[in-house]
């Protein structure tokens, strides 16, 4: 043999060796693993586990063995990211069969390192039910546990702000509990993943993770309405809770609209609209002529063939007014004569616009001829009402008031008589929105850490769910998100889903 091949066939083994004793790295290098950067076994599993990602509705169904995660040291499958900073980790979870052990584990975790003896700290519910947040602060020492009043919840989150990690379960429909570890010692550069263990080096086991995302919070230094996270624009069936992000992009789009063809959803970015095709799932610029500078109050006519908008105009001193144009694109027609006017709906019979108005100094919902003429005020709150929208038989105009105390769903005849409240909770809820078939309302709710009056971008949020007559609410959607996700009806045309934006900074 030539020296060449000596050379040749040394490297060679020198590479089998490496990737046979870090089975890690080797298997980092396949590329289908959706959000994640690899797999692994931790520990020395009798029965190697696996990830299959399924693009098309994006889960991940994992199995793994492995003796335990307890002690010093552990065995279990782990698909993991690589990440710094503060994130958000949230999962639909459920196991697949009834399993052998009643502790075999399942959620996120968050680890030093790959090593089984690793410091980290893990959000996990047990086949039996439990459900606890459990950590290893130094390597090869014992782990510590804060159990959980909830037994077998199907979302779980995992979130770290700095030193603090939290983690927040439910039962889908429900509002999340939380329980918290402060003062980890754990680096800033950390593993995050999904992991089962099957709590029996014999067995191994199968869970199926959906909804599943990673999200990289606002930082401290954010300006809002200067800075902007990315956005995901996404789809979701209301009665399953499944959601598939169809875009993606590193800045701000918000409020899509859903065509009552059911091909497009129109939504606004950097001042502009844009038609998105569901089939090709590509943008174009929807026509506004002069009209440039949109928020994200534009909605279209029942019959999907008007959309009226609200533009920032020079001339009202950058204020919003009130305008509207065929959903073709063209010269739009103002309505309003007085600033600031935020659109929010359409008389079912296209005669009229309703929005909301800031005048002497209160916000309340006023409607307007769509053919000119003066504004009619419906609403006459001291705090603030909004979000007004038209029932599709005409009968109501559902609005969102925080006259009460909190921001709460109300509703009204569409003279603004016999206004009554619909929703009363503890919550902040905004922007109702009538499913086609005149049965559902979906809302977004914000938790207590913002004002009643305020929907920031950028909070931790629940879409929600209930009966047009009132009844039960339900969340659907546990997600980050706040202002720009779902300020404009965007049910499908069937009443089957809806559209809507949530966001992450795209690290």
């Amino acid at each position: 043999m030539t020296n060449k091949t000596l050379q040749f066939i040394y490297l060679s083994f020198i590479i089998l060796t490496m990737l046979q004793s870090n089975p890690v790295q080797a298997q980092s290098s396949d590329k289908q693993f959706g959000i994640f950067d690899g797999h692994s076994d931790i520990g020395k599993v009798e029965i190697p586990g696996s990830v299959k990602y399924n693009a098309d509705k994006q889960t991940y169904t994992i199995e793994g063995s492995g003796t335990n995660i307890w002690f010093g040291s552990d065995e279990f499958q782990y698909v993991w990211k690589k990440i710094k900073g503060d994130f958000i980790l949230t999962a639909q979870v459920e196991f697949i069969g009834k399993g052998v052990e009643a502790h075999r584990k399942i959620g996120w975790m968050v680890r030093q390192s790959l090593e089984p003896n690793a410091p980290h700290i893990s959000a996990m519910i047990h086949g039996d039910g439990l459900t606890s947040l459990q950590f290893r602060q130094t390597a090869g020492g014992d782990m510590e546990e804060k159990k959980m009043t909830i037994s077998g919840p199907d979302i779980v989150q995992l979130e770290r702000k700095g030193s603090t990690y939290i983690m927040s379960v439910a039962h889908w429909g429900e509002t999340f509990v939380s329980e918290e570890v402060s003062d980890s010692t754990m680096s800033d550069e950390v593993y995050i993943g999904l992991f089962i263990c099957s709590h029996n080096p014999k067995v191994s086991e199968k869970a199926i993770f959906s909804n599943v995302r990673i999200v990289v919070p606002a930082g401290p230094n954010l300006i809002p309405y200067t800075d902007y996270l990315g956005s995901h624009l996404e789809t979701m069936d209301v009665a399953t809770g499944m959601r598939k992000i169809i875009y993606q992009v590193p800045y701000s789009i918000q409020a899509p609209n859903w065509t009552p063809d059911g091909k497009t959803l129109i939504y606004n970015s950097k001042g502009l609209l844009y038609n998105f095709d569901l089939a090709t799932e590509k943008p174009t610029e929807l026509n506004t002529g002069f009209a440039n500078n949109n928020n994200n109050d534009h909605v279209l006519s029942f019959d999907g063939k008007m959309i009226g908008i609200s533009h920032h105009s020079a001339e009202d001193n950058n204020q919003s007014g009130v305008y509207y144009l065929s959903v073709q694109g063209g010269k739009p027609i103002r309505v309003t004569t007085k600033s600031p006017s935020y659109f929010h709906g359409w008389s079912p019979d296209k005669k009229f616009m309703i929005y909301t108005g800031g005048r002497n100094n209160q916000f309340n919902i006023y409607k307007i001829p769509v053919k000119g003429g003066e504004e009619i005020q419906l609403t006459n709150a001291k705090a603030l009402d909004d979000g007004s929208e038209y029932t599709p038989d005409g009968k109501y105009i559902y609005f969102n008031s925080s006259r009460t105390g909190n921001m709460q769903i109300w509703r009204m005849k569409p003279d603004g008589n016999d206004q009554e409240q619909v929703t009363f909770d503890t919550l902040n809820n905004w922007f109702p929105h009538i499913s086609p078939d005149g049965k559902w309302i979906v809302f977004i709710t914000f938790k207590n850490d913002v004002k009643p009056d305020d929907h920031p971008f950028y909070k931790q949020v629940y879409l929600r769910m209930m009966p047009v007559g009132g009844g039960e609410t339900k969340v659907i959607a546990y997600l980050y998100g706040g202002q720009g996700t779902i300020n404009v009806p965007s049910w499908s045309p069937d009443s089957k889903k809806i559209a809507f934006v949530s966001n992450s900074d795209f690290k």
